[in-house]
C-alpha cells in the first residue's frame, strides 16, 4: 500500500492568499528572508533530494538527547550531521 505524501506545494500566489485570509500556519514573526536576486535564479538548478530509507538504529542515548534538546526536526538535523560527513568523505577520498 503507497503511502500518502505529506508533501504540500504552494505557489507564491497561493501563499499570499493564505496569509491574507490570515490561514498559513507561518508563525506571524517569522523573519523575512532577503531575495536571491535574478541573477541568482538564472543559474539556479533544481536538485532532487535522495530518497530515504527507514532504518533501525542505536545510538548513544546522550547524542539523541543532545539533539532532541534543540527542538523539532531532531531526525532531520541528525541526518544532516551524517550527509555533511559523508559529502566531506568523498571531497576527501
Amino acid at each position: 500500500m503507497k503511502k500518502k505524501s505529506t508533501i504540500v506545494k504552494y505557489s507564491l500566489s497561493e501563499v499570499e492568499d493564505l496569509r491574507k485570509r490570515g490561514l498559513d500556519k507561518t508563525r506571524h514573526n517569522a523573519p523575512r528572508a532577503e531575495s536571491l536576486g535574478a541573477d541568482f535564479w538564472k543559474s539556479a538548478r533544481v536538485v532532487m533530494p535522495p530518497g530515504k530509507t527507514s532504518v533501525h538504529l542505536r545510538l548513544d542515548s546522550d547524542v539523541v538527547e543532545w539533539f532532541r534538546a534543540r527542538g523539532k526536526g531532531h531526525l532531520t538535523r541528525m541526518n544532516a550531521v551524517l550527509r555533511a560527513y559523508v559529502e566531506s568523505e568523498k571531497r576527501s577520498a
